[in-house]
């Protein structure tokens, strides 16, 4: 790190701590040549996610969207808030974990579906409800028998 007194290049850290937010790392450095004191800041760098919906249009990820749609699959169901939060979760890792910088809005659909699925059936044919526009009762009877065809 480059002293911004002198504009050595060998500085040490002589204290490093989460900082307030504890989504960063406070240093406390000092440089080799002039002896001044200064502070940084180390952050997580995040991969900016745009999503590509059904008609093209690109939007930033939202993570929002992901747990008012699974919510609302969920309402009225004993699944607790800390398992929607975990499910988001992990939701959330399997997307940033493709390392793309665009996703289609179906992939996200489908593994929100997939985690549910594991959940709570009712949650699951709730939200493929949704995604999958089932346009009739036919559409949906095939969903549930599919679903109990796995089980």
């Amino acid at each position: 790190m480059k002293c911004p007194f002198c504009g050595d290049e060998n500085t040490k850290v002589i204290d490093s701590r989460p900082a307030d937010d504890n989504a960063s790392i406070r240093r406390r450095r000092q440089c080799d040549m002039c002896n001044k004191r200064f502070t940084t800041y180390e952050k997580i760098e995040t991969i900016p996610l745009v999503v590509i919906k059904k008609d093209n249009v690109r939007e930033p990820y939202d993570r929002e969207k992901i747990e008012k749609g699974v919510f609302r699959a969920c309402h009225k169901r004993s699944i607790s808030v800390e398992q929607i939060s975990e499910l988001v979760d992990n939701v959330e890792n399997k997307i940033f974990n493709l390392e793309c910088k665009e996703i289609k809005s179906n992939t996200i659909g489908e593994i929100v579906m997939d985690c549910l699925k594991d959940l709570d059936d009712v949650a699951y044919v709730r939200f493929a409800s949704v995604y999958r526009e089932f346009k009739d009762v036919n559409t949906f009877m095939d969903e549930l028998k599919s679903m109990l065809n796995h089980k």
